[in-house]
């Protein structure tokens, strides 16, 4: 009788459980976030590692290494490949052995030295990320990243003007980042232990002000990633973001790339809107190392200007 009833109890359990998440799935595809339900329910199962502090430090790291290697074989051995070679911005400089190593080793020894340490001391202190049942709408998800890369254009803005105009900051910071002043996509890491820390928690935390599902800040990590490293790989692609979206909103490549030649320019890392508000904005080359017309009349009233002084 009595495991009867338990019996009978367990079946009710199992099957008001399955309703109720039936219901709750419903409600999710029917409001418009299937894609992003059916992507969130890849944590079921696998609660313990999504939750775990750790697990985002993985992802950023991984999906880094993932992005940047395919980039690093086309300034290696695709030197000759005509397809790809003829979208490379700064076509007289070429990328070495001698270089990659140099940039993987700082890269590898911030990772190990910074990185690892700080990944260990969240997984002590912080608390497991708690999983909402549902993923966020997509216009949550959309408008919050956007919203935090915004946030983000202005910090580093700031940071990066103050790093290049106060000359002791430059020397012993920034400077390392300065090294190259043709980029290719490592790079994009080849900083200052100072600099990487800073990117790193700007980062963490910017997603903290918009209170986002956890799905976004992850998502918002690995967009931030894509952006930082399609600014260093020194080539102008046509799929690109700076040539898909309109008005000029992004700058790039071919936008970075004019900042490593001319420093005391383009300091925005996404946007060009500081930039051109503060008169720091310099036109960039294209693919081909094509110097457009308003670069060369920007380059003209450089050229003045210091005459005149």
């Amino acid at each position: 009788m009595t495991e009867g009833i338990l019996e009978f109890g367990r079946a009710l359990y199992i099957n008001t459980s399955d309703v109720l998440t039936g219901v709750v799935r419903n409600n999710a595809l029917s409001s418009g976030r299937s894609l992003l339900q059916v992507i969130w329910d890849f944590r079921l199962g696998r609660e313990d590692l999504v939750s775990s502090p750790l697990f985002p430090v993985f992802l950023s790291v991984a999906f880094y290494f993932s992005l940047c290697t395919p980039f690093m074989i086309a300034d290696i051995y695709g030197k000759k490949w005509k397809w790809i070679q003829k979208y490379k911005i700064q076509t007289d400089k070429e990328v070495t052995l001698d270089q990659v190593f140099d940039t993987l080793q700082l890269t590898f020894w911030n990772h190990v030295l910074f990185i690892l340490p700080a990944a260990v001391g969240q997984m002590i202190w912080t608390p497991p990320t708690p999983l909402p049942e549902l993923a966020p709408s997509w216009f949550e998800f959309v408008w919050q990243q956007i919203a935090s890369l915004i946030v983000f254009d202005f910090q580093y803005f700031v940071w990066h003007w103050t790093h290049h105009k106060v000359r002791f900051l430059y020397k012993h910071i920034h400077s390392v980042h300065h090294r190259y002043h043709s980029p290719f996509v490592w790079v994009t890491q080849y900083l200052h232990p100072w600099e990487l820390v800073t990117v790193g928690f700007l980062t963490t935390t910017n997603t903290w002000f918009f209170k986002c599902h956890p799905m976004t800040t992850w998502s918002y990590m690995l967009l931030s990633i894509v952006v930082s490293v399609e600014a260093h790989i020194g080539f102008d692609l046509p799929f690109s973001l700076n040539n898909i979206l309109p008005f000029g909103m992004i700058g790039g490549a071919p936008k970075h790339d004019m900042h490593h030649l001319k420093p005391l320019t383009n300091f925005s890392p996404f946007f060009n809107h500081w930039d051109k508000t503060f008169d720091s904005f310099c036109p960039p080359m294209k693919a081909g190392g094509v110097r457009p017309k308003n670069l060369l009349e920007y380059e003209r009233r450089t050229k003045e200007i210091k005459k005149v002084c």
